[in-house]
C-alpha cells in the first residue's frame, strides 16, 4: 500500500523536466491565435482586482484597522484565490483536455494534473511580483518575512494539486462536476475572508462562526499571505492552523491518489 501511495510522487519527481516542458507549452497554447497572446492571462484578474477595490474599498476602508491600505490588504488575499480558481478549474478538466494522451498506453498520465497546476502557477508568480511592487509603491520595504511567501505558495500549490487529483479522476465519469466546482468557487470566495475581515461582520476571532470559517483550508493561505506581508508574523506562530492545513492536504492527496489508481484503467474507455 505504501508503494502504491508513493508511486505518483515518485513519478512526478522522475518526470519533472517533462512536466515543466508540458506546462510551458500548455501556458502558451491557451492564448495561441489571439493578437495579445498571454497578455489576456493577466487582464481579467487585474480588472477584477480594481473592480473589487472600487466597490468594496468604499465600504470597508474606514472600518477595521488592517495594518495597510485597503487595496494592499485586498490584493494580498485575492492573489492566492486567483491561483486556486485557475488551478482547480484547469486541473479538474486535465484528463478530458488531454484525452489523446490518456489513450496512449505508454504515457504517464499521472503527471497531467501537475502540468495544469504548474501552468497556472506561472500566472501566480506574476501576480506575486505585481503585489510586491505595489507594496514598494506604498513605501513598504521588503524584509525577511517576505520569504514566507515561498512557503505559502508551496502550501496552496500542494492543496490545489491534491484536490485536482480527486476532481480530475471523478469528472471523467461525472462531467457535471465541472459546474459544481465553479459554483463552489463562486460561493467560496465569499466564505473566505478575502474582501472582508471578521470584525467587519461584528465577529471576533474566537466566535463560533469564525472558528467554523477557519476550517476552510484557504483561510490558512489567505491569512498567511497577509500576516507575512502586512503583520510580519511567522507561520510557526500558528501551530494548530499549520498542522490542520497540512493534515487536510495530506488526506486529500491520499484520497486523490487512491481514486486515480482505482479509476485510471477506465479513463481511455470512457473518453
Amino acid at each position: 500500500m505504501f508503494k502504491k501511495l508513493m508511486s505518483i510522487p515518485i513519478e512526478l519527481i522522475q518526470n519533472r523536466k517533462l512536466i515543466f516542458t508540458l506546462a510551458k507549452n500548455d501556458f502558451k497554447t491557451k492564448y495561441a491565435g489571439s493578437y495579445l497572446g498571454i497578455f489576456w492571462a493577466f487582464v481579467q484578474p487585474i480588472i477584477t482586482i480594481f473592480v473589487y477595490w472600487f466597490v468594496f474599498g468604499n465600504i470597508f476602508q474606514n472600518g477595521t484597522d488592517r495594518g495597510a491600505p485597503y487595496v494592499l490588504w485586498l490584493v494580498t488575499g485575492l492573489v492566492p484565490w486567483f491561483f486556486l480558481q485557475d488551478g482547480l478549474v484547469s486541473g479538474t478538466n486535465t484528463f478530458i483536455e488531454y484525452n489523446y494522451l490518456v489513450k496512449k498506453v505508454v504515457f504517464k498520465i499521472s503527471i497531467l494534473p501537475m502540468v495544469k497546476i504548474l501552468s497556472a502557477f506561472f500566472i501566480h508568480i506574476f501576480f506575486l511580483g505585481f503585489v510586491l511592487l505595489m507594496y514598494v509603491f506604498y513605501g513598504i520595504v521588503p524584509d525577511f518575512y517576505y520569504l514566507q511567501v515561498i512557503y505559502y505558495s508551496f502550501c496552496i500549490f500542494c492543496f490545489v494539486l491534491a484536490v485536482s487529483y480527486i476532481t480530475s479522476s471523478i469528472v471523467v465519469f461525472f462531467r457535471d462536476l465541472t459546474q459544481i466546482v465553479n459554483i463552489v468557487l463562486q460561493v467560496g470566495i465569499w466564505l473566505t475572508p478575502i474582501m472582508w475581515a471578521f470584525p467587519d461582520l461584528g465577529l471576533s476571532d474566537s466566535s463560533l462562526i469564525a472558528k467554523l470559517l477557519k476550517l476552510n483550508p484557504m483561510y490558512y493561505v489567505v491569512n498567511g499571505y497577509r500576516t507575512t506581508l502586512i503583520d510580519k508574523i511567522g507561520f510557526w506562530e500558528y501551530p494548530s492552523l499549520t498542522l490542520y492545513f497540512w493534515g487536510v492536504t495530506a488526506v486529500l492527496f491520499l484520497i486523490g491518489i487512491l481514486l486515480f489508481r482505482r479509476l485510471k484503467v477506465h479513463f481511455a474507455d470512457v473518453l
